[in-house]
């Protein structure tokens, strides 16, 4: 194989990815806001630029330009870098996430619409999951402040609980797929979404991905009204911004995930016929699935923390290993 195909190709390919992620960042933003305002009777951005479009613009270059202020009794290394070890999971974790399998030639080269497909994605995906935790607790640890540590203590907590019964949702999907790639895992789905033949699972794994994104109602880690803002409070401008660029892009790849995982994900009507319609569909699920994430967020109060732990432990994991354990005896039976 040429340099072209080993080097360039996958350098361009995550240089979009990049940018994409970005951009859907800012604009994500931009997005909640409004929405939120929506539901609440409210206007939302709608000074800067036209229907307050430039409004994420404007954000960022605040955040660049804004004073850099480093609190003297912290633990500077870690706490400069510990907005790094947030976003960077959130972004390589797209790396074996597929908008489709289609494939179309460009000088030469045949380009797929992923950066690579391994045969262990989903344990790929469990592992970088796992990486995003570390950042919010020793910026939490870092900060040599009250407010900061409890909030890296739940983050530790709620994020550890939470895997658990996301990981034994997701090994409900490996079950009926046969397989821990996640093309492999969109294309057993043709004809029969998992979220039909996995409704517990699918219920399972969102509420889990929730929690691992701190979202609301799950946002205890940064919640303003006990915390100030938890992990975050020490942190200001870009080192801030930062945070949050890895939360929405966390935002987007559980809902990027969820659409592979169990709703098909580029499956949808003439596929088969015009397979460039598959990112097409694959985007739109994810924004479906982006809004309601948005919508629960305008919706429902943040759970009490003691509340958080206890529907971990003590109804989302023995539910998800019921179900695990239903649908192993099923796949037997089916296949005998």
């Amino acid at each position: 194989m040429s340099w072209i195909s080993l080097i360039l190709v996958p350098a361009i390919k995550s240089l979009v990815i990049i940018v994409a992620l970005l951009t859907g960042f800012a604009y994500l933003s931009y997005v909640e806001r409004k929405l939120v305002a929506r539901f609440q009777v409210r206007f939302g951005p709608n000074q800067a630029g036209p229907f307050g479009l430039l409004q994420p613009v404007a954000d960022g270059l605040k955040a660049v330009f804004k004073e850099e202020f480093v609190p003297g009794a912290v633990d500077r290394v870690v706490y400069l870098i510990a907005p790094a070890l947030t976003l960077i999971p959130a972004i390589i974790i797209w790396a074996v996430i597929p908008l489709s399998d289609a494939t179309f030639t460009l000088f030469g080269q045949t380009i797929t619409l992923y950066l690579v497909d391994v045969n262990v994605a989903l344990l790929y995906v469990l592992a970088i999951t796992s990486l995003g935790t570390y950042g919010i607790v020793l910026a939490g640890w870092s900060s040599n402040n009250k407010y900061s540590l409890l909030g890296a203590l739940r983050t530790a907590s709620q994020m550890l609980s939470y895997e658990l019964p996301m990981a034994v949702a997701i090994i409900s999907v490996v079950v009926l797929a046969g397989s821990i790639s996640i093309v492999d895992i969109v294309n057993a789905q043709k004809g029969m979404w998992f979220v039909v033949l996995q409704p517990v699972g699918f219920i399972i794994y969102f509420i889990s991905g929730l929690a691992e994104a701190n979202r609301f109602p799950f946002d205890l880690p940064e919640t303003e009204n006990e915390l100030v803002s938890g992990f975050a409070t020490e942190y200001g401008g870009i080192k801030f911004a930062i945070f949050f660029m890895g939360e929405y892009i966390n935002m987007i790849t559980i809902s990027a995930l969820t659409t592979a995982l169990y709703l098909g994900g580029w499956d949808g009507p003439f596929v088969d016929q015009v397979p460039l319609l598959g990112p097409g569909y694959f985007l739109l699920k994810v924004a479906f699935v982006v809004f309601v994430i948005l919508w629960i967020r305008a919706s429902l109060p943040r759970f009490r923390y003691d509340k958080l732990m206890q529907f971990c432990w003590k109804f989302l994991l023995p539910l998800a290993l019921v179900n695990l354990a239903l649908t192993a005896v099923l796949v037997i039976l089916t296949s005998s």
